[in-house]
């Protein structure tokens, strides 16, 4: 008798995993390392809720994915049972690529390469791991795959990945805005000429997702707070860099911090990838916790900071800083501090941060009419709101010391 694999979740109850290799793939240690990740970065610093994992957030999308899967087979789309497995393959592992605190250090331990990048890479070593069994997987994830649809389920503007982390997100923030008809919403969902639309019934549950997108990004992803721990941190991993205080970290962190790593090297030389496994939240602690007793000042007292959450100011504009302004308040923090004018820049950041609901021109969201037409959802009658979201709002930050006048 076959055993069945149950994982209760709080969000929908128990999922099952039915596929033995999806159910290998999820114990795979590369995939486990995600229990270690904090799917919000450091937003637990302002929602103390926030502590999910993108372990987490896979196995809800992968749970969605199925439900989706079987509503599109009941309105007579044929997919096949490698299909099937392929997709929930494809979810399961979108996020694999997710270095420690997700988004907040992407770019700070390889520099210009996405989280997709990586995520393609661990797909591509499972894959040999387990016979070529990801092939169709892989080629789903990478939209090489002739049927399409499969693709947009994965990632295109209401994707399953959309679907859960919105929910996820808002459940453990306790930010009820970003609550969504997921059900309502898979529900309604059909395939028509090889892509993904939406029955014109569940047409205000869309509006709705996309004004909970945007409430989100403001309350949740972009919150003032988070975000100045964010730039804290990346400003700690660079002056890490700087000063060459690599001693007693972790040999993964380490290795990173070391090297500056192209995407050809990752994908000639195995042990990159090997390496990047083996990072997660917890070496980050463990440095920050390390570096708090450092000589360097600049690293000493930003470590501080943060393990302390002492964190930042940050203020938001409607126009950049100007050159002369930066000069000002780097001396400013340079004179009240002591620092060189160079080391005043770890203790300051400034850039744009943008919000936009919904993309027109993009992967659009697609509503099936009552007539059989297919339109633009932004184009649907009575949806004023839905092009007012599709316009790009974009704030610009100034963060820097509370003492520092602004």
């Amino acid at each position: 008798m076959k055993k069945i694999k149950k994982i209760n979740d709080p969000i929908y109850g128990f999922i099952t995993i039915k596929s033995d290799l999806l159910f290998k793939i999820l114990n795979h240690s590369f995939f486990q390392r995600l229990r270690r990740i904090r799917q919000l970065g450091l937003s637990e610093f302002v929602y103390p809720g926030a502590t999910h994992t993108r372990f987490h957030h896979a196995i809800g999308a992968t749970h969605l994915m199925e439900k989706a899967l079987d509503q599109l087979k009941e309105k007579g789309t044929e997919i096949s049972d490698h299909e099937y497995e392929s997709a929930q393959i494809a979810i399961l592992l979108h996020d694999i690529g997710h270095g420690p605190f997700s988004h907040a250090l992407e770019f700070s331990l390889l520099n210009g390469i996405t989280h997709e990048n990586i995520s393609l890479q661990f797909m591509k070593r499972l894959n040999i791991e387990f016979d070529h069994q990801l092939d169709l997987a892989i080629s789903m994830f990478k939209n090489t795959y002739a049927r399409k649809f499969f693709h947009q389920l994965i990632s295109s503007q209401l994707d399953v990945d959309r679907l859960d982390y919105l929910n996820r997100d808002s459940f453990y923030t306790g930010v009820s805005e970003g609550n969504i008809s997921v059900e309502r919403i898979i529900s309604h969902l059909v395939v028509v000429d090889d892509q993904v639309v939406v029955e014109e019934k569940a047409i205000y549950s869309i509006e709705n997702f996309l004004n909970a997108r945007r409430l989100m990004y403001w309350q949740v992803y972009l919150h003032k707070t988070a975000l100045s721990a964010e730039r804290m941190l990346v400003n700690l991993m660079a002056r890490a860099k700087e000063v060459h205080s690599l001693n007693n970290i972790s040999p993964a962190l380490k290795y990173f911090l070391e090297n500056d790593i192209t995407l050809d090297e990752i994908q000639e030389n195995p042990e990159i990838i090997d390496q990047f496994a083996l990072l997660d939240d917890a070496d980050i602690w463990h440095a920050i916790k390390t570096w708090a007793g450092n000589t360097d000042k600049v690293l000493r007292q930003l470590s501080f900071r943060i393990l302390n959450r002492d964190l930042f100011k940050i203020k938001l504009s409607n126009e950049p800083l100007a050159k002369s302004e930066i000069k000002a308040y780097k001396l400013a923090i340079s004179q009240q501090f002591n620092f060189l004018n160079k080391e005043a820049s770890f203790y300051f950041s400034h850039g744009e941060v943008t919000n936009s609901a919904y993309i027109l021109g993009g992967k659009s969201i697609n509503i099936l009419t009552k007539k059989g037409e297919v339109t633009d959802i932004a184009q649907a009658a009575d949806l004023p709101n839905i092009k007012a979201m599709s316009k790009i709002v974009k704030k610009y930050y100034l963060c820097l010391p509370k003492t520092v006048s602004l």
